[in-house]
């Protein structure tokens, strides 16, 4: 976890977004109790109202649930990866639109994605995977 001062967003966005990523990527499991508001203020050298707002918008975007005297947990919810995904459809295809507007053709658009696929292909997947 670390904030980016250069990055234009507030601090509390960065927040959400670093925790929304570790969420959807698996890093954190359900149940998962969150580090405190308190702690992770200290770790991140900033306002606890600042990681207390980012905790309310996770909550609020049903990524994490709180228990009142016990602290924070990551939610379970398969529906959230599933939404995500559906969001990354959409914007492909915006982009894939977007793309043929500007005169780049279906086939240069497979190439860009086969030598994504490929530069993926070389990098070693945490877990044995390749």
């Amino acid at each position: 976890m670390f904030i980016d001062y250069q990055d234009a967003r507030p601090i509390y966005e960065q927040i959400v977004e670093q925790y929304k990523k570790l969420i959807l990527m698996g890093a954190l499991t359900p149940d998962e109790q969150m580090p405190s508001v308190r702690s992770l203020a200290v770790e991140l050298s900033t306002n606890p109202n600042t990681v207390q707002k980012a905790y309310s918008e996770l909550e609020r975007q049903g990524f994490i649930y709180t228990v009142k005297g016990r602290g924070a947990f990551v939610q379970k919810n398969e529906r959230l990866v599933e939404s995500k995904k559906e969001e990354l459809i959409e914007t492909i295809l915006a982009l894939a639109s977007e793309a043929e507007e500007l005169g780049m053709t279906k086939e240069e658009i497979r190439q860009a994605l086969r030598a994504r696929e490929e530069k993926t292909d070389k990098v070693e997947v945490p877990g044995g995977a390749s």
